[in-house]
């Protein structure tokens, strides 16, 4: 299946320069989103990990339904101040700002091997901000299974020269 059709581009989202890859297009239609979730598992069993994590919030909807299919529990990142009960919490920059993301110190447990489900791979802050809270929560990043890699930004290459094993569904260019 030719999954690049059914991402949507949007010039100069959140803000101008930007050009915005939106997952929408392609969750909204049955056979593309189910098409995606079989390629995750595929790629999954690929790696072994004892946990799945989700970036808020686009990643949220792929990791869910792998967490389920796989029967394998689902730790949220979330952005700041979203979760309840004690956290662990990092700071990092984004292409167009700076954030916080976040996780409940009870979600990791020493030497876990988390995989990382997101929708996108760009400059690569919020990946590596989501491999540091991992390994702050004692942790070990499994690898990282992206929709879209902007394969001209550096997020992807970010990564792996970290040494984390990443594949993404589809590459576009960021720009």
């Amino acid at each position: 299946m030719e999954l690049k059709k059914y991402i949507r581009s949007i010039p100069d989202y959140p803000k101008k320069g930007i050009l915005f890859r939106d997952i929408t297009t392609l969750i909204k239609e049955p056979k593309a989103f189910n098409y995606s979730i079989d390629k995750i598992i595929d790629i999954s069993k690929k790696i072994e990990f004892d946990k799945i994590s989700a970036i808020e919030s686009r990643g949220f909807v792929f990791a869910s339904a792998v967490s389920y299919i796989l029967k394998k529990p689902l730790i949220l990142l979330r952005k700041k101040n979203k979760l309840p009960a004690e956290r662990h919490s990092v700071d990092f920059k984004l292409e167009y700002g700076e954030a916080t993301i976040e996780v409940h110190k009870d979600s990791i447990n020493k030497n876990e091997k988390i995989l990382v489900i997101d929708d996108l791979i760009a400059t690569g802050g919020t990946a590596e901000a989501a491999a540091k809270l991992i390994e702050l929560s004692g942790g070990c990043i499994a690898g990282f299974i992206f929709i879209i890699n902007l394969f001209d930004l550096p997020g992807n290459e970010l990564l792996k020269k970290k040494s984390y094993f990443t594949e993404s569904l589809i590459e576009f260019p960021g720009h």
